[in-house]
């Protein structure tokens, strides 16, 4: 016993990486097994800490943690790990999971009050939605006091006596945040995109005369170059270039830069390719845009869950329109051979 404290048994984290850990990170960056990135919920020690020692809160996802406790380096300290089910700590607390009831529950768990002389906590800035200090204060004795957004701000913060600047309040979204998050996007997209690139490659060989080889490879072809040139606007070149497109939903930022992609894929044509269904590619390839720069609105810091319901309510039924009518005209162009 020490001070009066027992020392209760807890793992020790490392604040360096392992090859697996790069290695996990870069497979999560693609949307590879991003469900089943966790670490075991719990109280984890950084260093040597003792009862006086910060006690931070972080979300079981894994690269959550390891972000955290690279952070951390030389700091000796407490992590205090919430079972979120493996989601990170934004959307864990959006979605309740990073909440009162599993912070409370962990702190009992630990034995916290036996680990540590004082009754603080620091919760990541990120993860107060979920979070109520009152309710926290009244079961387990600790308060809250939250920290940064980002997790390289945590050592200045503390430095601060837990104060935060002006800068550790803030969201930082720019242009290296949506190029990270990109490939979690297109990777996300691209199974269900190539199942529907296959539906539309086989429609390519529909013609007037019935079923034709010949235009399965012509036409096919030109539909994966169209319709791959829609995706990648929409999963990649949309949320690049995010804040330099006009308009405030996303799905309107995916079908102007999408017509303009279009307008361009389609002078690189053959110029005996027929209008029609060169015109029935453009708009489905505008839809496909649109759908996908809407769905980067769960990666963005500049959408509200009330704001992107409102947009799904007013561009779905027009992303179907525009579908609809490319798959009509398209296939229409086939069948009549109308040039």
């Amino acid at each position: 016993m020490e001070n009066g404290f027992s020392p209760v048994r807890t793992p020790v984290a490392s604040p360096a990486w392992t090859h697996s850990d790069w290695l996990g990170a870069l497979r999560v960056r693609l949307s590879i097994g991003r469900n089943s990135y966790s670490v075991n919920p719990g109280l984890y020690r950084m260093g040597t800490p003792g009862d006086k020692s910060d006690v931070f809160v972080s979300a079981n996802y894994k690269l959550s943690f390891d972000i955290l406790r690279r952070n951390l380096a030389g700091i000796n300290c407490w992590i205090l790990v919430l079972d979120t089910s493996g989601i990170n700590i934004w959307c864990a607390a959006g979605k309740g999971t990073f909440g009162s009831d599993e912070l409370i529950r962990q702190v009992k768990e630990s034995f916290l009050e036996r680990v540590v002389s004082h009754r603080r906590i620091i919760v990541p800035q990120l993860g107060a939605p979920g979070i109520s200090s009152h309710l926290v204060l009244r079961e387990t004795g600790f308060r809250i006091k939250y920290g940064p957004v980002m997790a390289k701000d945590i050592r200045q913060y503390v430095k601060n006596g837990y104060k935060k600047d002006e800068q550790m309040y803030r969201v930082r979204f720019n242009l290296v945040d949506r190029l990270i998050l990109t490939p979690v996007e297109m990777a996300g997209s691209l199974k269900r995109f190539l199942v529907m690139l296959v539906l539309f490659v086989l429609i390519s060989g529909i013609g007037k005369g019935g079923y034709s080889p010949g235009n399965l490879v012509d036409q096919g072809l030109i539909a994966a170059f169209m319709l791959g040139a829609a995706w990648l606007t929409g999963a990649f070149i949309t949320p690049v270039m995010l804040p330099w497109i006009p308009t405030r939903p996303f799905s309107a930022k995916g079908i102007i830069a999408g017509s303009v992609i279009m307008a361009a894929a389609w002078l690189l044509l053959p110029l005996d390719f027929p209008i029609l269904a060169a015109s029935g590619l453009a708009a489905t390839g505008i839809a496909i845009s649109s759908f996908l720069a809407m769905n980067f609105t769960g990666a963005s810091t500049y959408a509200s869950p009330s704001g992107v319901k409102k947009e799904m309510k007013q561009y779905i039924p027009v992303q179907l329109i525009l579908a609809g009518a490319g798959i009509i005209l398209f296939v229409v162009s086939n069948i009549t051979e109308i040039r």
